[in-house]
């Protein structure tokens, strides 16, 4: 399931490098995501938008496994 994640990760991580920021993946563990945002993604407050309404839906349409997308 990590290789998945890696993968649809891979499509999201050009729109937040544009912004000056990129997102790590920690850790997959029972249907939970465990990211680190960086770069400018790490201080903005619209960080927990980005993470749950957009990195988080599409994950879990690409891959149904996924039950939750958190931050660390």
């Amino acid at each position: 399931m990590r290789d998945k994640v890696e993968t649809a990760l891979d499509k999201i991580r050009p729109a937040l490098q544009a912004d000056g920021g990129d997102v790590e993946l920690v850790e997959v563990e029972e249907g939970v995501v465990k990211l680190k945002l960086k770069g400018a993604c790490a201080g903005c407050p619209m960080s927990e938008i980005t993470l749950k309404q957009g990195i988080e839906r599409l994950l879990k349409e690409q891959i149904p496994e996924v039950k939750e997308v958190v931050a660390v």
